[in-house]
C-alpha cells in the first residue's frame, strides 16, 4: 500500500512534465503566428494605401473645384487619406469589388465628413462676426472715431489676447477686413484689428524658411523616420496611433521619433543652425 501511495504521485508528476513543454510550446507558435499575421496585414494595408494616394488627391481636388477659397486643399486631402486608411483595413477582396471602387466611396466621404466640421466651425465664426460687427459699430458711433482693442475686447466681454485671436480667425476665413466699413457709418474712421506678432508677414516668412530648413534635414533620415516625423508633427498623430500605422510599439515610435531629431539637429548644426533664432 505504501509503495503504492509512493509511485503515483511520481506517474502524475511525470506526465506534468512531459505536458507542460508542449502547452508552452504550442501557445508561443500561436502567438508567433499571430503577430505574423499581424504584420502581414499590416504591410498589405500600407502598400495598398501607398498605392492609392494619387486617388486621394484627384478626388480632393474635385471636391475643392466647388469650394469657398479660404478651403485649404490639404486639410481636404489630409482627410482623404484616413478614409483611404480605413478603407484599406476594412476592405474584404472576397467580396469581388476592385478596391478603387470601393476606396473612393470611403475618401469622399471622410472628406465630406471633414466639411461637415468645418461649417460648424464657419457657422460659430459667422455668429462671432455678427457680435463684433456689432459692438464695433456701436462703439464707433458713440465715440466718434476707432475703437480701440481694449474698449472692443471689454463691450464682447473678453479680453484683449482673446479679442485679437477672433480678429485672426475671422480674417482667415474672409469675414472680417481691416479696410471694411458698413455703407451707414462710411464717414467714420474704419476699425483697426492688429494681430499677434507670429502672424505678422515677416514672422511668417521666417516660419516658411524654417520649415523649408527643416524639409531638407528630413530627407536625409531613413524612410522610417520621415514617416514618424511626418505623421507627428504634421497629422498630429499620437505615438501609440503611429506605432499602429507602422506596426511597432508605441516605445519604438519614441525611439525612432528621438533618434530623427537628434540626426536631424546634427544637420541643422552642420548648416549654421543652432536655434530658431537664426531665422
Amino acid at each position: 500500500m505504501k509503495t503504492a501511495m509512493i509511485k503515483t504521485p511520481m506517474i502524475k508528476t511525470t506526465t506534468m512534465m512531459k505536458t507542460t513543454p508542449v502547452i508552452k510550446s504550442t501557445t508561443v507558435i500561436k502567438t508567433k503566428t499571430a503577430q505574423a499575421t499581424q504584420a502581414s496585414k499590416i504591410a498589405r494595408r500600407d502598400r495598398i494605401v501607398l498605392e492609392h494616394l494619387p486617388l486621394v488627391k484627384a478626388i480632393a481636388v474635385r471636391v475643392h473645384e466647388n469650394l469657398p477659397v479660404h478651403v485649404d486643399l490639404d486639410d481636404l486631402v489630409h482627410a482623404g487619406v484616413l478614409g483611404l486608411f480605413d478603407a484599406a483595413s476594412k476592405f474584404n477582396p472576397d467580396k469581388q469589388v476592385a478596391f478603387s471602387s470601393y476606396a473612393k466611396h470611403r475618401i469622399k466621404g471622410a472628406i465630406l465628413d471633414s466639411l461637415r466640421q468645418l461649417d460648424w466651425a464657419s457657422r460659430d465664426l459667422r455668429r462671432r462676426h455678427k457680435q463684433v460687427e456689432a459692438a464695433t459699430r456701436e462703439l464707433a458711433a458713440t465715440l466718434q472715431r476707432t475703437p480701440t482693442e481694449s474698449e472692443i475686447a471689454q463691450k464682447l466681454g473678453v479680453d484683449v489676447e482673446r479679442w485679437r485671436q477672433m480678429m485672426v480667425d475671422l480674417r482667415s476665413v474672409g469675414l472680417i477686413s481691416a479696410s471694411s466699413r458698413t455703407a451707414e457709418h462710411d464717414d467714420l474712421p474704419a476699425p483697426d484689428f492688429p494681430s499677434k506678432p507670429e502672424t505678422q508677414p515677416d514672422n511668417m516668412c521666417s516660419r516658411e524658411q524654417m520649415r523649408s530648413v527643416l524639409g531638407v534635414a528630413m530627407k536625409t533620415l531613413p524612410e522610417r523616420y520621415q514617416k514618424v516625423v511626418f505623421l507627428y508633427y504634421t497629422n498630429e498623430m499620437t505615438m501609440k496611433e503611429i506605432g499602429g500605422i507602422l506596426g511597432i510599439n508605441e516605445s519604438r515610435v519614441s525611439q525612432i521619433h528621438k533618434s530623427a531629431l537628434e540626426k536631424m539637429q546634427v544637420v541643422l548644426q552642420a548648416n549654421g543652425i543652432d536655434s530658431v533664432h537664426a531665422f
